[in-house]
């Protein structure tokens, strides 16, 4: 190669390099959000060398750079009062600060139901039985792994219509009921369940009211559970990609018909699965 043209390849190379240099960071693709009970908050932090901390209400928040900043992405729990509400950010060398956002009001649709009275009070044992795993749940739900996912987005995990949105509360035979906490997806019995996600096995069992269970950790403090399963396909410490089959549609549990529950937890909260979905 003459001089002449190895200079002109150094050339190319070096103003390739600029280009490079010059694009924007990639910015991470984040759920909607939505500043309500049950749902989202986006919070811009600003750029830094390291990741800074952030925690909301006593529990470590998922933090991800975004572009060239720092963004936390919170859940706010379905029983969160309207009003302001406060994170606190740590950064290395630097004084805790408080970032404040206001929680507004919004309303999920209610269902009033009669049905037999053994449908709503529990027996001694089911009670019971019910407070034992509500327990181990609250473990589950507390799992927080320190890498943050490379992306918030995520893939329906089985086709078909909704058959109860995220909110609705029952009223049974003029008992409120705790809103409903995930998205019902109708499908046939035995239609497969994916993964959305990348992620890992944490939990799985057969409870009470969910019946056949997987819980899925997509990384610091987001969560992602499937419920009422025919059959479970994971174990727990299994590693999932998105599409990875981890169970089939069933109704087990406390379930009228074949149908997926599933739900999204951040920071243990349950927040509206249909906010991860791309738009």
């Amino acid at each position: 190669m003459t001089s002449t043209l190895l200079r002109k390849h150094l050339l190319l190379l070096v103003r390739a390099m600029v280009c490079l240099t010059a694009l924007p960071a990639c910015a991470i693709d984040l759920p909607q959000q939505r500043l309500a009970p049950g749902g989202i908050a986006r919070i811009a932090l600003g750029p830094s060398a390291e990741a800074p901390r952030a925690s909301f209400n006593g529990v470590p928040a998922l933090v991800v750079k975004d572009g060239r900043q720092w963004s936390a992405v919170l859940g706010i729990a379905l029983a969160a009062a309207p009003g302001n509400a406060n994170l606190l950010v740590q950064r290395a060398g630097r004084p805790e600060v408080s970032v404040s956002f206001v929680v507004k009001p919004w309303h999920y649709a209610e269902q009033r139901l009669k049905v037999a009275p053994g449908q709503v009070d529990l027996a001694k044992d089911d009670l019971a039985r019910f407070e034992r795993e509500r327990a181990h749940t609250a473990q589950v739900i507390a799992t927080f792994s320190e890498t943050p996912p490379a992306s918030l987005r995520l893939r329906q995990p089985v086709p078909g219509p909704r058959s109860s949105s995220f909110g609705l509360r029952r009223v049974f035979n003029g008992q409120s009921r705790n809103p409903h906490s995930g998205m019902d997806i109708a499908a046939p019995q035995g239609t497969p369940v994916l993964a959305p996600a990348p992620g890992r096995v944490i939990d799985t069992g057969d409870y009470f009211f969910n019946g056949n269970t997987v819980w899925l950790d997509h990384g610091a403090g987001w969560l992602t559970m499937y419920c009422h399963l025919s059959a479970i396909g994971v174990k727990v410490g299994d590693e999932v990609t998105a599409g990875t089959p981890i169970g089939a549609v069933g109704a087990t549990g406390r379930a009228t018909g074949p149908h997926l529950h599933w739900g999204v937890s951040l920071n243990r909260a349950m927040v509206d699965p249909a906010l991860f979905l791309a738009p």
